[in-house]
């Protein structure tokens, strides 16, 4: 039930992985046999030695302890056979006790295998092999990069790996977005991760040195400081904008970097309340087929001396998670429309946010309304077909039209493009087609 420090990170990353991926991480599937009580009495003294003499706060860790030795001896698990639901039922049992969602238990017996050979052999590169595999796979999970019109970055990833590993990653993505005027961070998915990750990006974000976060840590009695790094390679995002985006799956890590970001006041955090799991935890090897992740420290933020164990982080704006992207959004190219002063960015952030807008809150117009747009106007023609307004300008495909309001149209298949209908004394007389660069152009009804 011990590990190396060697292979320490190794046995940290598969947890990572296995937490928030839906990477298979077995090579093969496994195959259960019969769930011996030998083998449980094994496990269980094994959970109780190391939640006793490691979990963070000892009076807990006891209790859980003890919780699944009487529960052993009372015969709750006798009639379990199943090797994952063994692992489950202990996993409800301990958080029973403490409500720590980092504590479960893992049915992985392929990769303790590989793990017992890579720490008995260290020529043995199988398991380092292995773990490189399923981390470039998933690209350290990065998952999406692009900047948005208004000039609004967006970066979804959904974990934080050591930035030993995943670092050039990570500053590649911050890089390419360097020059944006405002950054939505999508952690909705985000499982958590290493604070040495949080450390390197969240750097990119203040000009001066700060002091991000602590962790107390029971062995040793000892407290361990995370401050942002002396230099990152590029540009800082010192006044861009942040936004970061929550649900209740986002966690851990992915929590500590949230709510760092909201004490000190450089992000608005938008979605749903986060999972509630502020403590960092070690895997440990229980026997030939189990595994264990143990909380062994507490975060210590420096601004609330506190952390978000069990109560997650709350959002700035509560919104659903589907909700949130389209929210922290419209938010951005707000607050970019109200510190432009360029005519020419202002106009095309307005364009863009009308659009959202719209989008969000559509307008209703009634059907018995409708056959008053229809006509030919030049070379475009409006027609109303099952309730529905077309548009079509000569040869060129019929698209719906949308309404923005009374009389501007927009287009699903042009974003570039609008329709605004020009009245005098009530009747419609004229389009006028709108362009996302200011120009226009008119013609009047036939």
């Amino acid at each position: 039930m011990k590990t190396t420090n060697k292979h320490l990170l190794t046995i940290q990353v598969l947890i990572i992985l296995l937490m928030v991926t839906s990477v298979p991480l077995c090579l093969k599937a496994q195959e259960e046999t019969t769930l011996a009580q030998p083998e449980k009495k094994e496990v269980v003294d094994s959970i109780a030695f190391l939640m006793t003499e490691k979990y963070v706060f000892p009076d807990v860790g006891k209790e859980m302890g003890n919780l699944v030795l009487q529960n052993f001896e009372k015969g709750k698990y006798a009639e379990i056979h199943s090797h994952q639901e063994f692992a489950e039922a202990l996993t409800m049992d301990l958080r029973s006790v403490s409500n720590d969602k980092h504590i479960g238990i893992r049915y992985n017996p392929e990769r303790i295998a590989m793990q017992k050979k890579a720490e008995a052999d260290e020529e043995d590169k199988e398991l380092e092999t292995y773990t490189k595999r399923l981390q470039e796979a998933s690209n350290y999970n990065f998952k999406e990069i692009k900047i948005l019109p208004g000039n609004v970055g967006y970066l979804k990833f959904n974990s934080f790996m050591d930035a030993s590993v995943a670092g050039p990653t990570a500053v590649a993505a911050l890089n390419f977005l360097a020059h944006t005027d405002a950054l939505i961070i999508d952690l909705r998915d985000n499982g958590g991760g290493s604070p040495s990750l949080i450390q390197l990006m969240t750097t990119y974000f203040f000009d001066e040195t700060e002091h991000l976060n602590s962790f107390y840590i029971r062995e040793g009695d000892k407290t361990e400081q995370f401050w942002t790094l002396p230099y990152v390679p590029g540009p800082k995002m010192i006044n861009t904008d942040i936004y970061i985006l929550t649900s209740n799956r986002t966690f851990s890590g992915a929590e500590e970097f949230t709510y760092n970001l909201k004490n000190m006041e450089r992000a608005t955090i938008v979605g749903e309340t986060t999972g509630g799991g502020a403590h960092p935890v070690s895997g440990y090897i229980l026997n030939d087929n189990f595994t264990i992740s143990v909380p062994f420290g507490r975060a210590i933020n420096p601004i609330t001396m506190t952390n978000w164990e069990g109560s997650g982080v709350e959002p700035d704006v509560k919104v659903s998670r589907d909700e949130a992207y389209d929210v922290a959004y419209e938010m951005a190219l707000e607050n970019l429309l109200e510190k432009e002063t360029m005519d020419e960015i202002k106009n095309a952030i307005g364009w863009k946010l009308d659009a959202l807008k719209a989008e969000r809150e559509p307008y209703h117009l009634d059907v018995k309304d409708m056959k008053a747009y229809t006509g030919e106007f030049g070379p475009r023609k409006i027609t109303l077909e099952n309730g529905q307004l077309f548009y079509q300008r000569e040869d060129r495909p019929k698209m719906q039209m949308i309404p923005m309001k009374e009389d501007t149209f927009w287009f699903k298949e042009l974003d570039y493009f609008r329709l605004k209908f020009v009245r005098e004394n009530g009747k419609i007389i004229a389009v006028e087609g709108m362009y996302d660069n200011g120009r226009t152009d008119r013609n009047d009804k036939s």
